[in-house]
């Protein structure tokens, strides 16, 4: 058998991560994905397939908080949080189901959870 890819390797876990993680109307999956420029995350519910709540180093807003575009470092991914954590509390979402997109559970991955729930959402 051939080799995989870094990639390949990260699609496979995050195919064994999402048979037990489901995002419900009460508890939605917050799925992270990080590029090597820029961090994305986004609140879906599985049920109907619609995101709910989505930030990301290319959101205006996070240009305004920063004064720049992009950023992949852990300060940066600190400040997504922070953006999706209060549009969720916004929202009225409070619980969520962590899907780490397949991404090892350290660094901006890591950093990300730990500043969520430190703003107040339950995983």
């Amino acid at each position: 058998m051939a080799k995989l890819t870094r990639q390949e390797r990260r699609i496979r876990r995050h195919k064994r991560i999402r048979k037990k993680v489901f995002g419900t109307p009460e508890r939605p999956r917050l799925a992270v994905y990080r590029s090597l420029q820029h961090f994305y995350a986004q609140i879906i519910d599985d049920t109907k397939g619609h995101t709910l709540v989505s930030a990301s180093t290319l959101d205006p807003e996070y240009e305004k908080i920063t004064g720049k575009r992009g950023g992949k470092s852990i300060e940066a991914v600190k400040v997504v949080a922070e953006i999706l954590v209060r549009r969720a509390l916004e929202r009225g979402i409070k619980k969520v189901v962590f899907d780490r997109g397949g991404f090892k559970y350290h660094g901006r991955i890591k950093a990300f959870a730990d500043r969520c729930r430190e703003l107040g959402l339950e995983f």
